[in-house]
């Protein structure tokens, strides 16, 4: 996977509280251009509260995390977003859109012009492997689970930013196509050279994807290694889950 000594995220002393108890706290890391960090963690370890932080739906409470090289809370909200592609578990695709107007939308309301977006719109289903003569035409309810996650994904990257945040996106996939699309992503990733933060819970897809993994534990960032690296780490919530990957093998 491509990485540089580019940051393109930056926290620095992070801590997020809600009702006065903290979610995550003293978050110090950096996130390179071009590698795909992914975050691992059990339930209610802080994983999507961290990755919230960098396309501020959420805001520190102390520290400050830095979108290239400028505070997130200096950016106007909607230009930084749009600079983010964000893609979820349940996809948020718009019911009453067709797959083409879904993933051309954030174009649209920059004010591409309609042959523009069309264009675009028609590679990027390609791209993930949807022909758009087949597709372009449909509504999210006439896709399967695998089908809304590629069109999720086209809609994403449909403005070219230059961050994807991914919040277990094949998480409701059945085995087949999750690894399927974990293997697509991987080889898509690596074309386009996005920087990528990825949330998991499955120590098998962070094995997948990821150029580091990021280890949440009770709120802070436990470990902070290269696959490798973690395959040899002492601590005792990395040896939990290397012991599930060893039982699943």
């Amino acid at each position: 996977m491509v990485q540089n000594n580019q940051i393109a995220v930056d926290f620095r002393d992070v801590t997020f509280s809600r009702n006065h108890r903290p979610l995550v706290s003293n978050l110090n890391f950096v996130i390179h251009k071009g590698e795909a960090l992914v975050l691992l963690g059990r339930s209610g370890s802080g994983k999507t509260t961290t990755m919230k932080l960098i396309n501020r739906l959420l805001t520190p409470t102390k520290g400050e995390v830095l979108f290239d090289g400028i505070p997130t809370t200096q950016w106007d909200e909607i230009k930084l977003r749009r600079k983010i592609g964000y893609v979820i578990q349940e996809t948020g695709l718009f019911p009453h859109f067709t797959v083409e107007r879904n993933v051309g939308l954030v174009p649209a309301l920059e004010g591409w012009q309609p042959k523009q977006i069309k264009t675009r719109v028609y590679e990027l289903l390609h791209l993930v492997g949807l022909n758009p003569e087949q597709f372009a035409g449909r509504y999210p309810h006439e896709l399967s689970g695998g089908q809304k996650q590629r069109v999720g994904v086209a809609r994403a990257l449909a403005a070219d930013p230059p961050v994807l945040l991914m919040d277990e996106p094949f998480g409701a996939l059945d085995p087949i196509t999750r690894l399927e699309l974990q293997q697509e992503f991987q080889h898509l990733q690596q074309e386009l050279g996005k920087t990528v933060v990825f949330v998991t819970h499955d120590i098998q897809e962070a094995f997948v994807l990821a150029s580091r993994i990021g280890l949440m534990y009770a709120g802070e960032l436990a470990v902070l290694e290269t696959r490798d690296e973690f395959m040899h780490s002492s601590h005792p919530e990395s040896l939990a889950f290397l012991q599930c990957l060893r039982s699943l093998s």
